[in-house]
């Protein structure tokens, strides 16, 4: 899946820009709609947990990328029910 190795590249380099988030998250709604998005999330939440167990210093940037799948899937939500 791209978007996982997207976002496992950015938590090596500790950084990624909004952009590139956004569009990650786009390309994956594109390829597999909200269940997809729903997946990503529950990834990336396995991993956040995992990194601050081992308090890994990008931790944060794992919950960034959490909260930016949250607050996509919450606006694509309320996009559909308009």
């Amino acid at each position: 899946m791209k978007a996982l190795t997207v976002m496992a590249d950015s938590l090596r380099a500790g950084y990624i820009h909004p952009t590139a988030v956004l569009n990650t998250l786009i390309e994956l709604e594109n390829a597999g709609g909200a269940p997809a998005l729903r997946d990503f999330e529950v990834q990336l939440t396995g991993a956040q947990q995992a990194l601050e167990e081992r308090q890994h210093p990008h931790a944060r940037l794992a919950a960034a990328w959490v909260q930016a799948t949250r607050s996509y899937l919450q606006a694509c939500t309320r996009q559909g029910a308009a």
